[in-house]
């Protein structure tokens, strides 16, 4: 059967999308020639704009236009309280609930000693550099760590590896509720639950 070459280098790259099978990536490339041309160059625009003026805070690992982001930017967050996820999209799903006015501090995964994944790969380093640098960034003295990684077997082990760490600190160390089902991802939690997860945060021990 012939094909386009070019369509077929379009459906390798969309099966290296997360979620994104040979089928789908399919469907997606045809879609892609059947939309008016203006359409597919503006989603190759936001592809290129975003590759070229997104980077990540130093501060807090967040996506960011500028650094540092704007959260860790804005003298309204309450500087005193962090919450520390694994990704990017976990800080977005928290945002969506308007529940929390603290700043972020993002992992960039969890452990995971099976997939290779140890602490050192982490933005571990740079969490504890903050909380012993009261004021270095801007955020003033931390009191509370909230561990809101997900409640699965690596974010449950991320979040006791990091509570041992932080404890000898003299900080409260939090860790959120389980109205978020064991084994699912903050990212597709929605907006009722994490609101809830925040809320109902516990000590940990």
């Amino acid at each position: 059967m012939y094909s386009s070459k070019y369509l077929e280098l379009l459906i390798d790259e969309l099966v290296k999308l997360p979620s994104i099978g040979q089928k789908s990536a399919q469907r997606l490339a045809l879609h892609l020639l059947k939309v008016p041309r203006e359409d597919a160059l503006r989603l190759a625009e936001a592809i290129r704009a975003v590759r070229e003026r997104v980077g990540f805070c130093a501060t807090c690992g967040n996506f960011s236009e500028g650094d540092p982001c704007g959260i860790c930017r804005d003298p309204q967050r309450d500087g005193s309280i962090v919450c520390v996820v694994e990704q990017p999209g976990d800080v977005l799903a928290l945002e969506r609930t308007g529940m929390f006015r603290g700043r972020y501090h993002v992992l960039g995964g969890a452990l995971s000693p099976l997939e290779g994944t140890s602490p050192e790969q982490l933005r571990i380093r740079e969490l504890l550099e903050r909380l012993r640098a009261p004021g270095a960034d801007g955020a003033g003295e931390v009191r509370e760590i909230i561990l809101a990684t997900n409640p699965n077997v690596n974010g449950e082990a991320t979040a006791l590896y990091l509570s041992r760490l932080i404890g000898p600190l003299g900080l409260r160390v939090t860790r959120i509720a389980r109205g978020v089902p064991m084994g699912s991802d903050l990212e597709y939690s929605d907006l009722v639950t994490l609101s809830r997860a925040l809320e109902g945060r516990r000590e940990v021990e």
